[in-house]
């Protein structure tokens, strides 16, 4: 499950490698909700250039009847996304790469409360979720470009807060799964981010509320010895 994110910066490292690429238009935010926009990579449909795109989070197939769908496919199931109504069309052709500096998910502490985790790569890189986007046509006729982010099985360091995790893809496999030609099956991309290239620490349950973004939603806090506990 991936249901936050963040995107503060963009790292020098990664900017470096797509210089040709223009982010200077990016909505960054530390708490980027559902159905709010993300930055993600694709190819052009003009020219097969790599693009830098903003997408409404949550997938709206072309033939639905109301853009709230998406809301419900803000994640897709890596193992069944090749045979699902809503995705497989996606799948074949319409392949992007969601940017993020990390992730929130929670852990249930008890019946009434969930604490708040951050997770981020050890390197300080951006993570590159595998995603993909549709095109939607509004009653008034508008075209609202949607993405959804594919979640694989949560890897060993995760899976004490959630069984799945998004689907991460390296830097030198990002053009293999932009180009659905270039492999028959990615099946490999689909295996969960080794658990020692990850850090998660508890963060402050304000970050919940979808108005709030600032620097705090990923700020270590302290959690008691007995909350720990019962985390892990």
């Amino acid at each position: 499950m991936c249901g936050r994110i963040d995107l503060h910066t963009i790292p020098n490292h990664f900017a470096d490698l797509f210089d040709k690429l223009n982010f200077s238009g990016t909505r960054f935010s530390y708490n980027i909700c559902p159905t709010q926009r993300l930055l993600a990579l694709r190819k052009s449909t003009a020219d097969s250039n790599l693009e830098p795109v903003h997408l409404r989070w949550g997938l709206v197939p072309p033939w639905a009847d109301d853009i709230n769908v998406g809301a419900r496919m803000i994640n897709a199931r890596c193992e069944t996304v090749a045979q699902k109504p809503s995705f497989r069309s996606a799948f074949k052709s319409r392949r992007c790469i969601i940017l993020a500096n990390g992730f929130y998910e929670w852990k249930k502490v008890s019946t009434r409360s969930k604490q708040p985790f951050y997770i981020h790569r050890n390197d300080g890189q951006l993570m590159c979720f595998a995603g993909l986007w549709e095109s939607w046509q509004s009653p008034t006729n508008e075209a609202i470009e949607t993405t959804t982010i594919l979640t694989t099985q949560a890897n060993s360091a995760l899976s004490p807060l959630h069984d799945r995790m998004p689907v991460m893809v390296s830097e030198n496999s990002l053009e293999s799964w932009l180009q659905p030609d270039s492999i028959s099956d990615p099946t490999d991309l689909f295996r969960p981010w080794p658990a020692k290239a990850l850090q998660l620490h508890p963060v402050s349950p304000a970050m919940n509320r979808p108005d709030f973004d600032q620097p705090e939603c990923i700020a270590p806090v302290e959690i008691n010895h007995d909350v720990q506990g019962e985390l892990f």
